[in-house]
């Protein structure tokens, strides 16, 4: 039996749990850590001839995950061991039989899940164990992109920016960095289908990586504007797209006219099925602070992005999953 320090004997006193507590508990509950660890084990590697004994694949899963869910980077994620009770059973550190794995062995899991593409296979793991409790219906998708900021500034070694980070301009406001494109599930909101892009790349380019193909409707706003036209989708005849008219059309309708109160009624019909899309760029960017990107070149970033979108899901089926 674990004998429990006075710090752990104080922290499970409290009376108040805080919000990064029922995070960590939501995240530790959903989290198919079996499935994940079972993927990630034949990569990672079980013995080195020098130096320290690797570091168990659960407990560098869990430290990863912690990093993504609070936005932190390798240095900060070791402190965040070290500072906090909350984090430390999370990842399952007890820091008086040993200590918390470093920044270093840290930053080496990250490169193995970029350099194998492992992130990805947890995205899909995670929606493969998220299909099997029924969460994805498949009879229709929202589409949509939303753009990452990076650093635009070249006060560097290089004397340059990010060369794979672009600039674009939307309304009258410029921003420099890359586009997460999603596909998710119509009813819940589930992301399914992820692509990355720099940011001047059009919406509508990407929209073929975002389609399952079984859909029966796809919904998108007023970018995805002649998407039935596209030659790659013109196979998907069975698919009812239903994009949002663009700003412009809508206020070129006199006010007089009668159609004017039809055509806001229906844009408006279509925004609010459009909106469970924006729940996972809330959890993206609100809940996760995945606001600005952390690394350079779109390689390491989309890594990150699967890995996002993958918790978000989990965070979000919490709405139809049994409670903690």
């Amino acid at each position: 039996m674990k004998q429990v320090s006075f710090s752990e004997a104080e922290f499970s006193g409290k009376k108040r749990v805080t919000r990064r507590e029922r995070l960590l508990a939501e995240m530790d509950h959903r989290v198919p850590w079996p499935l994940l660890v079972a993927e990630i084990e034949p990569s990672y590697p079980t013995s080195g001839r020098r130096g320290r004994p690797p570091v168990g694949v659960e407990r560098m899963l869990r430290m990863y995950v912690i990093q993504q869910i609070l936005g932190l980077s390798d240095e900060a994620t070791e402190d965040a061991i070290y500072d906090s009770q909350s984090v430390r059973g999370f990842v399952g550190v007890d820091l008086t039989r040993e200590t918390a794995p470093d920044a270093t062995t840290l930053l080496r899991f990250r490169r193995l899940l970029e350099r194998n593409s492992l992130t990805k296979r947890m995205f899909e793991v995670i929606n493969a164990h998220l299909a099997e409790q029924g969460l994805f219906l498949r009879q229709g998708t929202v589409v949509d992109a939303t753009l990452i900021a990076a650093a635009p500034s070249t006060k560097n070694k290089e004397k340059s920016r990010d060369p794979d980070m672009k600039q674009t301009k939307k309304g009258n406001q410029w921003y420099f960095g890359m586009k997460t494109h999603v596909g998710a599930d119509a009813a819940t909101g589930l992301v399914h289908s992820v692509a990355v892009s720099s940011a001047n790349d059009a919406d509508i380019t990407h929209l073929h990586e975002l389609i399952r193909g079984d859909e029966t409707i796809v919904l998108a706003d007023a970018g995805y504007t002649g998407a039935e036209k596209r030659e790659e989708l013109k196979h998907l005849d069975q698919i009812t797209w239903c994009v949002a008219m663009k700003r412009g059309r809508l206020k070129a309708i006199p006010e007089w006219s009668s159609w004017r109160p039809m055509m806001e009624a229906l844009e408006t019909a279509k925004a609010s099925l459009r909106a469970p899309v924006e729940h996972v760029f809330h959890v993206m960017k609100c809940r996760f602070g995945y606001r600005k990107v952390r690394y350079k070149g779109l390689a390491k970033n989309e890594a990150q992005v699967f890995s996002i979108l993958g918790l978000g899901n989990l965070l979000l089926a919490g709405r139809w999953l049994p409670a903690t």
